[in-house]
């Protein structure tokens, strides 16, 4: 019959003492936790005939004799070393006397995975608590800027080189991405432009409607859309679908450490892999742009004419009133600024991916938030420049 898993104090001459036997098994792991619960949260008692001094604890530490100890599996030992770590903790060194050699193999196993102890209590978060972690966070973002202006220089260099030698250039690479980020966007822009188009028109008409201006709902599609939401709504997609994919494909290339083997072989992973995906951007991204213009232009016509009663050749004839050349070319103008904000984080997320799937699921999800960031920051800067100077 198993004997019973047991520890107990015994007298000390300078610190606390206790004696375990019995079969430290898992089958014993119930009463054992209850025991060593009872041990760990007992207060510190102070050496016999002192009157107030330090405890027992932290002045000679604690011995566990372990000689009756006749059986030890797993979780035994964890249970050891719980109730050792707990009587370190209160001060002075924990030794385990008389222990049986074959269970030393098995605890020095446990103690080198025993997981770091759990923090102290939480105490309150004060406001020096707040500034440091806001110092921390300001110092990681502005690294984060430079790693992101470095990588920028990177790409320059790389693609300056590049355009100096044009047999560097590869079309094929090229060509494909362009057919990845632009055709087969197409459906998604065109009818998310021509929905918001529909909704633009409706509220506009609702508004001005009060002042009898129904007319000037084209001109408020008309500008909207040609400076602002063409060119926005098309980024904002094409960040969500294709820096994403940059991310996630040249993250999964970091996995399997074909960038690095590339490198080996004396490939530029920027000639290679980035400056065809920030090319092809550049393209279609104005040419989506310009997509996003007409179709949310056709949604907006077509609740002109089914709601307001403006046939199409008045709403022409308003439009071209409204938005100018000029109007029309510093929307386009964004474009190419947004397409290369979006395909350089995109490919640096991908390439700052660790190896594993969870960090490539992190940066695919990072990267659009920080792309659709960016955008609207860009977006807004641009505002201020053309307030600016009155265009």
């Amino acid at each position: 019959m198993a004997k019973e898993a047991w520890i107990e104090a015994m007298p000390g001459g300078g610190g606390l003492a206790f004696a375990a036997g019995g079969n430290w098994l898992v089958s014993a792991a119930s009463s054992l936790d209850r025991q060593l619960g009872a041990i760990e949260r007992a207060p510190a008692r102070p050496p016999e005939g002192s009157r107030g001094g330090r405890p027992r604890e932290a002045a000679a530490g604690a011995r566990i004799d372990c000689s009756r100890l006749e059986a030890l599996d797993t979780v035994g030992a964890w249970l050891m070393l719980r109730l050792k770590a707990a009587l370190a903790g209160r001060g002075g060194e924990v030794a385990l006397d008389n222990l049986p050699e074959r269970f030393t193999p098995l605890l020095a196993q446990a103690e080198k995975y025993r997981p770091a102890p759990p923090p102290p209590g939480v105490r309150p978060f004060g406001l020096i608590d707040t500034l440091a972690a806001l110092g921390r966070w300001a110092i990681a973002e502005m690294r984060d800027v430079g790693n992101g202006l470095n990588f920028l220089g990177e790409v320059t260099v790389v693609g300056l080189r590049t355009l100096a030698e044009p047999r560097r250039i590869r079309p094929k690479a090229f060509l494909h991405h362009i057919q990845r980020t632009g055709p087969s966007a197409v459906p998604i822009i065109g009818l998310l432009s021509f929905l918001i188009g529909v909704v633009f028109a409706y509220q506009g008409a609702a508004q001005l409607r009060q002042f009898g201006a129904e007319i000037f709902t084209v001109n408020l599609l008309g500008i909207a859309f040609v400076r602002e939401l063409g060119v926005l709504l098309s980024a904002i997609i094409v960040a969500g679908r294709s820096g994403s994919a940059f991310t996630a494909e040249i993250g999964t290339m970091q996995v399997n450490e074909e960038v690095d083997a590339m490198t080996t072989i004396g490939l530029d992973p920027i000639e290679v892999l980035v400056l065809p995906r920030l090319g092809a951007l550049l393209v279609t991204l104005p040419l989506l742009t310009f997509f996003s213009i007409f179709m949310g232009l056709l949604g907006g016509a077509a609740i002109c004419y089914f709601s307001l009663g403006i046939p199409l050749p008045l709403f022409i004839a308003q439009l071209n009133q409204a938005v100018s050349g000029q109007e029309f070319w510093l929307g386009m103008l964004k474009a190419p600024f947004f397409a290369a904000v979006i395909a350089l984080v995109g490919c640096r997320d991908g390439l700052r991916v660790s190896r594993s799937a969870e960090s490539v699921g992190r940066m695919t999800t990072l990267s659009v938030v920080e792309s659709i960031f960016l955008v609207i920051v860009l977006d807004a800067v641009f505002s201020i420049i053309f307030a600016q100077f009155n265009l």
